[in-house]
C-alpha cells in the first residue's frame, strides 16, 4: 500500500492518501520499512473517516454561526496539522481505541491559536478508559460497578483490625422494581492478594457532581430547547437515559482510580497526555476571548469539568454567541452508546 502511495506526486494525492502517508510514517518510526497488518491499515482508514465526520461536522456549525462570533479559519482539512494528529492516530491504536466502537474514544477538534492550525484531541469514552488501564496500569484488579437502588440491599464492610478484608453485600430483592437511583459503587478486587481489595461508595450527589455542566438531556434527561426554522420557539422534557449516564460515571471513575505505573508509561502516553492539555488550554483562551468585554472573567476549570473527567463526551447545542471548541461524537445514534 506505501509504494502505490509514494509514487505520487504530494499535490496528486488525495486526503485519505496523505494521512496513511503520515500515519504510516509514524508506524515505521525511523527503523526502516514496515508493512502495517490488514488490521493496523482498517483502524487508520477507521480514524481518517471519523476524523474527516468530526471536521465536516464542526465545519458546518463554524459557518452556521453570526459572523462576529465565527472563527475566521475554515475546520477543513487543509488547516489540520497532520503530522501531530498521525502522531495521535498511531498512540490511541497502539493503546486499542478504535474510534467506530461504541465508547472507545471520540475525536475532537479544536484551534492552535499559535500555529491558526486544528489538532484533535482523542476524548476516551468508558470502554477506551478501561482500555488505558489495563494497558498502564501498576497493579490491574478486577472490577465491578453497580448502580443501588432503593429497593436494593446494600451493605459495606470497611478494613479494620477485625476485618482484613474490604468487601460488601449486595442484594437485588426486585429485578423488576428496584426503585429509584441512591447511588452506587465500584470494588477492586486482587485474588491473590485480597487485603488490597477496595470498596468505593458513591451517593447520588457524588455522582451528579461528575455530571458535564452542559449536560445533553437527550443522555442525562430533562429539559431541552425546541428550534423551528432556526428559531428556539420553546422548550420540552425528554426522558433520556439516566441510569446509564450514572452507570458509566461510575465505570469511568473505577478504571480512572488504577494507579498508572510509571514504568510502564511510553511515548503514546505522553503524547495522548499533551494533546488532553492543550486542548484544556485552547479552552481556558475560549473563555477569556468570550469574556473580554465583560466585568467577570473566571476562567478557573470546574475541578470535575477537566477533559480527564467528563462523563461522557456529549452532543451540545448552545445558543449562538457561545464559541467552544467543538465536543462532538462522530457517530449519531439515537440512543447512548452502550
Amino acid at each position: 500500500m506505501s509504494k502505490d502511495l509514494t509514487v505520487k506526486n504530494d499535490h496528486e494525492l488525495t486526503m485519505s492518501e496523505r494521512f496513511m502517508n503520515k500515519v504510516l510514517a509514524e508506524f515505521r518510526g525511523g527503523v526502516g520499512e514496515v508493512v502495517l497488518t490488514n488490521f493496523q491499515k482498517r483502524l487508520a482508514q477507521n480514524y481518517f473517516m471519523v476524523a474527516d465526520m468530526a471536521l465536516r461536522s464542526a465545519e458546518d456549525k463554524r459557518k452556521k454561526k453570526a459572523e462576529k462570533y465565527r472563527d475566521k479559519v475554515p475546520v477543513v482539512w487543509s488547516n489540520v496539522d497532520m503530522e501531530k494528529l498521525a502522531q495521535s492516530v498511531v498512540s490511541a491504536a497502539r493503546i486499542g481505541w478504535d474510534p467506530t466502537q461504541d465508547n472507545h474514544v471520540s475525536l475532537i477538534p479544536f484551534k492552535d491559536n499559535a500555529t491558526q492550525k486544528y489538532s484533535m484531541t482523542f476524548m476516551p469514552g468508558y470502554r477506551g478508559i478501561e482500555l488505558k488501564a489495563k494497558k498502564y496500569g501498576l497493579d490491574v484488579p478486577d472490577v465491578a460497578v453497580e448502580l443501588v437502588y432503593s429497593n436494593d440491599r446494600f451493605k459495606s464492610f470497611k478494613k479494620d483490625r477485625n476485618n482484613k478484608v474490604e468487601t460488601y453485600e449486595f442484594e437485588i430483592v426486585n429485578d423488576f422494581d428496584r426503585g429509584t437511583i441512591i447511588g452506587g459503587f465500584y470494588y477492586h478486587s486482587f485474588p491473590d492478594k485480597p487485603e488490597m481489595n477496595k470498596l468505593v461508595v458513591l451517593t447520588l450527589k457524588d455522582i451528579e457532581k461528575r455530571k458535564p455542566k452542559h449536560a445533553s438531556a437527550e443522555f442525562w434527561g430533562g429539559e431541552k430547547d425546541v428550534w423551528e426554522n432556526g428559531q428556539k420557539v420553546g422548550k420540552e422534557t425528554v426522558e433520556g437515559w439516566y441510569d446509564k449516564m450514572c452507570y458509566k460515571t461510575i465505570y469511568r471513575a473505577a478504571y480512572k482510580d488504577i494507579t498508572i505505573d510509571s514504568q510502564k508509561i511510553d511515548d503514546d502516553y505522553m503524547k495522548l497526555k499533551q494533546i488532553e492539555n492543550e486542548f484544556a488550554e485552547s479552552d481556558v483562551e475560549r473563555t477569556i476571548a468570550e469574556n473580554a468585554n465583560q466585568n467577570v472573567i473566571d476562567i478557573t476549570p470546574p475541578e470535575n469539568e477537566s477533559p480527564d473527567c467528563l462523563p461522557e463526551p456529549e452532543q451540545v447545542h448552545h445558543e449562538d454567541p457561545p464559541i467552544r471548541p467543538v465536543q462532538e461524537n462522530t457517530q449519531a445514534p439515537a440512543g447512548p452508546d452502550f
